[in-house]
C-alpha cells in the first residue's frame, strides 16, 4: 500500500486522562516525518460531518497536562450504518486524508475495523479507557490517573469513616473489569474488594466484616466495582449489610465521573506519548487495522480483532495479596 502523507486523528467513546497527550504525540510525530495531520472533532460523528481542522506541532502545545480531549468525543449512530460510513469515507477523500489514528476503547476499535475493511483504509488505534479492559496491552491510557484519583478519594473517605466508626461502600468504575477496584482497594488499604470477575457472595462478605469488627476494627472501607454481582446495586448491598450486621452504620459513596477527570499522571503522559509515536511508526511500516499497546514495557501492535474488551484476566496474585493484607 502507499504510505500515508496526511493523517487524521480522533478520539471516541468515553474520555480518559492522557488522550490529549496521545493526540499531541501523533501530531508531533507527523511533523517529525514531514506528514500533514488533521484533527477530527467529535469522533466518528466528526467524520460524517467533515468537522476537520489542520494541526501542526504548535497546535498541540500546552495540552499534555490537560485531562479530557480537546478534539471532543461523541457517539454516532449514523456511523453504524453502511450509508453513514460511505459518507465518512467521501469526506476523508475530499480532504485528502489517507490514514487515521483513532483513540478509544473496544467500541471505537470495532467501528474502525469495519471501516478499514470496507474501504481498504489504513487505521491504527490507541487504547484510551480508564477501565484497563482491552486485550493486547498491559495498560490503557488513563488507567493510572484514574487509579490515583480513586485512591486519593478513598483516603479522604477513610478520615470520615474513622471519625464516626462507619462502614463505607465506595463504588468505582468497572462494569466488566475489576482492575480499578482491585488495585485501588489494595493501594488504599480497603478491608474488602468486590469485583465482577470474582463473586464473593453475600454470606462471605458478612463473615469478613464480622471478623473485622471482632478483631478490633472500628471502621471499614469496602471498594465495589460497578459491575460486581453481589447485589442489584450498591445501595441494595448497603441495606443488606445494615439488616444483617446491626453494629455497622453504613454509608455509600459513588465516585462516578470524577474518575475520568483531572490532569493525567506522569505515567499516562509517557504512555500516551510512546503509543502516539508508535501509531505513526506503524502506519509508516504499512500496518493497518491494528492497535498499538504496551506489553512488558515494549510498544507492540495487535490486530483489532484481538483488542477486545474484558479479555484480560484479573491478576490472581493481586487477589491473594488483597486477602492477606486486609486481615
Amino acid at each position: 500500500m502507499n504510505l500515508p502523507k496526511k493523517i487524521g486523528v480522533l478520539t471516541s467513546g468515553g474520555d480518559a486522562p492522557g488522550m490529549n497527550a496521545a493526540i499531541r504525540a501523533v501530531v508531533r510525530a507527523c511533523a517529525y516525518h514531514d506528514l500533514e495531520s488533521v484533527g477530527v472533532y467529535r469522533g466518528f460523528q466528526g467524520l460524517l460531518e467533515g468537522d476537520f481542522n489542520p494541526l501542526d506541532a504548535r497546535s498541540v502545545k500546552n495540552i499534555i497536562n490537560r485531562g479530557g480531549t480537546f478534539l471532543k468525543s461523541a457517539r454516532s449512530e449514523e456511523f453504524r450504518t453502511v450509508e453513514g460510513r460511505k459518507k465518512a469515507f467521501r469526506n476523508l477523500k475530499n480532504e485528502n486524508i489517507d490514514a487515521l489514528v483513532v483513540i478509544g476503547g473496544d467500541g471505537t476499535f470495532a467501528g474502525a475495523s469495519i471501516f478499514a475493511n470496507e474501504f481498504n483504509f489504513p487505521i491504527v488505534g490507541l487504547p484510551g479507557t480508564i477501565d484497563n479492559d482491552i486485550n493486547g496491552t498491559d495498560y490503557t491510557i488513563g488507567y493510572d490517573t484514574a487509579l490515583n484519583t480513586v485512591v486519593e478519594a478513598i483516603d479522604k473517605i477513610r478520615d470520615t469513616a474513622n471519625s464516626h466508626n462507619r462502614l463505607f461502600l465506595v463504588e468505582v468504575m468497572g462494569r466488566d473489569a475489576g482492575d480499578i477496584a482491585l488495585n485501588a482497594g489494595i493501594g488504599a488499604g480497603a478491608e474488602e474488594i468486590l469485583i465482577p470477575e470474582q463473586n464473593m457472595g453475600r454470606e462471605r462478605l458478612l463473615e469478613s466484616l464480622s471478623r473485622s469488627k471482632i478483631s478490633g476494627k472500628t471502621s471499614s472501607i469496602v471498594v465495589v466495582s460497578e459491575g460486581d454481582q453481589i447485589g442489584k446495586n450498591i445501595f441494595g448491598l448497603a441495606e443488606f449489610i445494615e439488616e444483617n450486621l446491626k453494629e455497622y452504620e453504613v454509608r455509600v459513596t459513588v465516585l462516578g465521573h470524577i474518575q475520568r477527570g483531572g490532569a493525567p499522571s506522569c505515567y499516562d503522559r509517557v504512555l500516551a506519548s510512546r503509543l502516539g509515536v508508535g501509531a505513526i511508526d506503524a502506519l509508516l511500516r504499512g500496518e493497518t487495522n491494528v492497535m498499538i499497546g504496551i506489553v512488558h514495557n515494549k510498544v507492540t501492535s495487535v490486530p483489532f480483532s484481538e483488542a477486545t474488551k474484558g479479555s484480560n484476566e484479573i491478576d490472581a496474585e493481586l487477589i491473594r495479596v488483597a486477602d492477606i493484607i486486609s486481615i
